[in-house]
């Protein structure tokens, strides 16, 4: 036999229970808006012209441009739209941008846990370690919004093999770190079952426009394509959920942007006939149906 993780079971999605979002809608849509700080000379991050010696302004400051500029241009286009939206943050934001993080709050966008800073990995961390850095991100957000996050994205995904047993643990109820699923699943930890729900590694701009060097209308192209492939397979009877995910410093370059806003225009436009949500929406919903309905009960 393989190693297995053993943190769920096998479940065709043909043999998957029928239920439906608010509003008898088949279809979950929400965006996912990552709030990343970084290191300065020092430490992991995306790269626009790679392997540069540090310190590496050219890197540094093009990733930058995301929370001084790019975020708020976001934020107009989610408020022209009338989207909602699920904010990971590096918890590091509060102190080097509070301003941003406090027009999230002002909107009512869900503030979910993403790590202090994307400059490092909590996967190759010691057990203890990587509790106490759970615990230093989970305080920062609930000294600043008032709530503990319900939500957890590890930075760069990665997790360590007891992750989702420290989230648990820590009292979060939903991770985004695992996208082996269209639907969300309950998964097993020491601490208790944790939900999974979907998040993208497809209609998401970093492996798209950084890793497969995607053009802005490509990835506009491929939010209303999946969107609308997915409003045709739920059809069956058996719903989804569609993550956007986000990142300022690629999506909030004008040309970009401009590209942006014709796909999630798209996606308002069918509001009603989608349900148009946060992460922690799912999770409210999930909690809210029969027992039986969620892979993993």
């Amino acid at each position: 036999m393989l190693p297995t993780h053993g943190r769920y079971d096998y479940h065709p999605w043909p043999m998957r229970a029928a239920y439906t979002w608010p509003g008898e809608t088949r279809l979950a849509v929400y965006l996912g808006i990552n709030l990343e700080h970084f290191a300065f000379g020092e430490g992991l991050g995306a790269e626009l012209a790679p392997d540069g010696p540090q310190p590496d302004v050219l890197n540094f400051a093009w990733r930058d441009y995301g929370n001084r500029v790019g975020a708020w241009r976001l934020i107009a286009l989610l408020d022209e739209l009338g989207l909602p939206a699920t904010v990971l943050v590096n918890s590091a934001m509060y102190d080097y941008a509070p301003a941003l993080v406090a027009a999230h709050r002002a909107r009512g966008d869900e503030i979910a846990g993403h790590g202090r800073t994307n400059s490092e990995r909590q996967s190759i961390l010691p057990e203890a370690e990587e509790r106490a850095l759970i615990a230093e991100s989970t305080a920062a957000i609930l000294r600043h919004e008032g709530r503990a996050p319900r939500g957890w994205l590890s930075p760069w995904i990665a997790e360590s093999r007891t992750t989702s047993d420290l989230l648990a643990e820590a009292g979060y109820a939903y991770t985004l770190n695992w996208c082996a699923d269209d639907a969300p699943i309950w998964m097993r930890t020491r601490g208790g079952r944790l939900l999974a729900v979907p998040y993208p590694q497809e209609v998401n701009d970093i492996p798209a426009i950084v890793a497969r060097k995607d053009g802005a209308t490509q990835f506009a192209d491929m939010i209303m394509e999946d969107f609308e492939e997915r409003l045709l397979q739920v059809r069956d009877g058996r719903p989804q959920v569609m993550g956007i995910a986000l990142h300022p410093y690629l999506v909030g370059q004008p040309y970009r942007m401009r590209q942006l806003r014709r796909a999630l225009g798209h996606v308002a436009a069918r509001r009603g006939v989608v349900w148009i949500t946060t992460a922690g929406g799912v999770l409210d919903h999930v909690l809210s149906l029969p027992p039986g309905s969620i892979p993993g009960e």
